[in-house]
């Protein structure tokens, strides 16, 4: 994670990371994503420790109800941040349930509602509207690095990945590969959204490492 200049830089910087079936699938059409080994969550969880912030979409919290902290090491947990353009989070989340112990942003646009407005103000999360109809990410980039967020991880779904990917914000991809087939037009793959339409739209990585862990292959791409 070479993270140098970006502090001066108008946005953080920000690695893309899931763990993808074989053939690039990040969970079952019935939503079953549990693709990494026991080594590869002591992996992933170092590098939650390390960064300023971990980035996931409502989708995720309302699969997974997810903590997003760090527990498979030692380590200082990560600011969450979780894209929720209506607010329709809901009160019993782990997220919310945990925000007095844990730093917490909520990103939301303009469009949403009074009362999911007013429920998320119950709770001491920081509320940051980036955006009218929907999140904007780019604007939120801006407004993170103003909070002097410098380091940002992405654990979202297909189309948080393609937002950042399209917009191009990443600077680092990670994935890391798992010995599974999954398959299905409804099975969730690592990049959804509209996709590109010529490969030489695609950013241009370069392969920096790759580590074995197992029967699992990790990838570390920086973008150039």
């Amino acid at each position: 994670m070479e993270v140098k200049s970006y502090m001066e830089k108008s946005k953080p910087y920000v690695i893309l990371s899931a763990a993808t079936s074989v053939d690039g699938k990040i969970a079952t059409r019935a939503g079953d994503s549990n693709l990494s080994s026991k080594q590869d969550k002591v992996r992933l969880h170092k590098l939650r420790s390390k960064v300023d912030a971990i980035l996931v979409g409502k989708n995720t919290v309302l699969l997974d109800n997810p903590l997003l902290t760090v527990r498979y090491t030692k380590g200082k947990n990560p600011i969450r941040i979780i894209l929720d353009s209506k607010g329709t989070i809901s009160k019993k989340s782990k997220i919310l349930q945990t925000s007095n112990k844990i730093p917490t942003i909520i990103a939301v646009s303009k469009k949403i509602s009074k009362p999911n407005f007013d429920k998320l103000c119950k709770f001491p999360v920081d509320i940051i509207v980036a955006g009218k109809n929907s999140v904007n990410i780019k604007l939120l980039m801006k407004k993170l690095s103003d909070k002097k967020i410098n380091t940002i991880l992405v654990e979202g779904g297909g189309t948080i990945n393609w937002e950042f990917i399209k917009h191009d914000l990443f600077d680092e991809l990670i994935i890391t590969l798992s010995p599974f087939l999954i398959g299905g037009n409804d099975a969730i793959s690592f990049v959804q959204g509209k996709g590109f339409k010529k490969i030489s739209n695609s950013p241009n990585l370069h392969l920096k490492s790759i580590k074995r862990l197992k029967n699992h292959i990790v990838l570390y791409y920086v973008k150039v």
